[in-house]
């Protein structure tokens, strides 16, 4: 049996509703511990994330390929019987999310904590601080940051020897990775339980063997989208056309704004002010948070808000070209 029953996601933004669901689905018991103003906005990402997972278990019905986010890593081929299945652990899975405000209530008995609030080093400083008065003794306390590292926040947890990174791609059923990564105080065995806990829900986890800003994915992915933010600074191409660059010349499905709106602009945003040159007028890094802000205060914030650079219909399932039929 794994050693993994309880898990809580602090924060239930677009990946930590995503990591709560994919454990409930796998047969966890998953919480979402969040705060007051925000329990409703995780309550409708639950909601529309049952919708995608219905989705995807339809398109493996009309003959698609499984989804090893969602069949496991092993499986092949599904039948009827297996499709069937899958709807009742998301229908399961949707029911049983806890979302809760209490901290006492979230952490009790919990084997597994991940943080997953905003790119803010001082709004996790101040998670950590909390949570550290919350966490029983036998409980992995992990961070889904996407370029912060764990030796940032290590002696805030209170247990820096269980403490490491689990970095998880967008769209997790899809995308079923997990980028492990622990820091210089990170206890070995620790380090294995993130690789088991990323295989109990499905996911392939890459080690990550030391502490890297951007760990694998970001790193080759952040050059990449602020090449096409900066082009659409300087008023050398617009969005739409950037993005229709990029895919034509490269039969990629997505282009860079495509991928910023899935994201989210909040999150691109909170990476880029980390520049040390975002706050100097004369460079192309704070003309590139300018724009991102405009589009931000009018509430176009990528697919979490319907609007970005993009409209979105909340329901629908964002699978790669390569998966339609």
């Amino acid at each position: 049996m794994s050693d993994f029953q309880k898990v809580v996601v602090v924060g239930g933004g677009v990946l930590g509703s995503q990591i709560a669901f994919q454990s409930a689905y796998c047969g966890l018991d998953s919480y979402i511990l969040e705060t007051e103003k925000s329990v409703d906005i995780a309550k409708n990402r639950i909601e529309a994330l049952r919708f995608r997972y219905l989705e995807a278990i339809d398109f493996m019905k009309r003959g698609g390929p499984c989804i090893k986010g969602l069949t496991g890593l092993q499986k092949q081929k599904c039948t009827n019987e297996d499709l069937e299945e899958y709807k009742q652990r998301v229908e399961d899975a949707c029911r049983n999310i806890k979302i809760t405000c209490n901290y006492e209530e979230a952490c009790r008995n919990a084997d597994l904590v991940i943080e997953a609030v905003t790119e803010n080093p001082k709004v996790k400083i101040a998670v950590y601080k909390k949570l550290a008065n919350y966490l029983e003794e036998k409980t992995i306390l992990a961070t889904n940051s996407s370029t912060l590292v764990p030796s940032i926040f290590a002696k805030y947890t209170g247990r820096p020897e269980k403490y490491l990174a689990l970095h998880f791609a967008n769209e997790i059923w899809l995308s079923n990775t997990t980028e492990v990564m622990g820091h210089e105080g990170t206890d070995e065995k620790y380090i294995d339980k993130g690789v088991e806990f990323a295989e109990r829900i499905n996911m392939i986890p890459l080690r990550v063997l030391k502490e890297c800003r951007g760990y694998i994915l970001n790193s080759m992915l952040q050059p990449f989208l602020t090449s096409a933010a900066e082009l659409w600074a300087k008023g050398i191409a617009d969005p739409k056309v950037i993005d229709k660059t990029w895919k034509l010349a490269t039969r990629s499905p997505k282009g860079p704004f495509e991928i910023i709106d899935i994201v989210g602009l909040k999150t691109v945003h909170s990476i880029k002010s980390i520049s040390p040159k975002s706050k100097d007028p004369n460079s192309i890094d704070y003309k590139v948070i300018k724009k991102f802000e405009k589009m931000i205060d009018e509430g176009k914030l990528g697919v979490p808000s319907g609007e970005g650079f993009y409209k979105y219909n909340q329901k629908k399932i964002f699978i790669p070209i390569y998966f339609k039929v």
